[in-house]
């Protein structure tokens, strides 16, 4: 009885090994879905790194950081392209690294799933006044007028300065 039992058990155990890595050899597994995740804060500590270093006028440095945010955006998007998050630092990545077509295009996708999207407002905006047009940059800000939020004083502060 017992050789019996021994012998399910380990049958059992090589199957569901043998399940565990054909599953992970070819299909989407819940780790992919978790690494796209994974890709994602990634990307944002790069992006924190070169704010910080921007700050510091080190923009090469940054520079560099934003094109290595911008990889793992890109990976995250291929896996959740209805993600206004993904495509508000998508568009920042791509802003910061001077894809101002690109970048405006992955904002204005976010803004078709979330137009209310406080951070796409606002870079979007930014990215209207970097390249002269100012008129678009103070619509972006009336969106944000009533959202008592730091990206309205950040925006209006990025127009003015204009």
């Amino acid at each position: 009885m017992f050789k019996k039992i021994f012998i399910i058990l380990l049958a059992t155990f090589i199957f569901a090994q043998y399940l565990g890595v054909s599953h992970g050899a070819g299909t989407e597994s819940s780790s992919d879905s978790d690494n796209y995740l994974d890709q994602y804060k990634a990307a944002k500590q790069f992006i924190s790194r070169a704010e910080k270093l921007e700050k510091k006028d080190k923009v090469d440095r940054a520079t560099k950081l934003y094109a290595k945010a911008l990889v793992k955006l890109q990976e995250a998007y291929k896996k959740d392209r209805n993600n206004p998050d993904i495509l508000n630092y998508l568009g920042f990545t791509l802003r910061k690294t001077g894809k101002f077509e690109e970048a405006e295009k992955h904002y204005l996708a976010g803004l078709k799933i979330k137009p209310n999207h406080n951070g796409i407002n606002e870079y979007l905006g930014e990215l209207y006044v970097k390249t002269g047009r100012v008129e678009l940059a103070k619509e972006r800000l009336a969106v944000l007028k009533n959202c008592n939020c730091e990206e309205y004083a950040e925006l209006k502060e990025v127009i003015e300065k204009n």
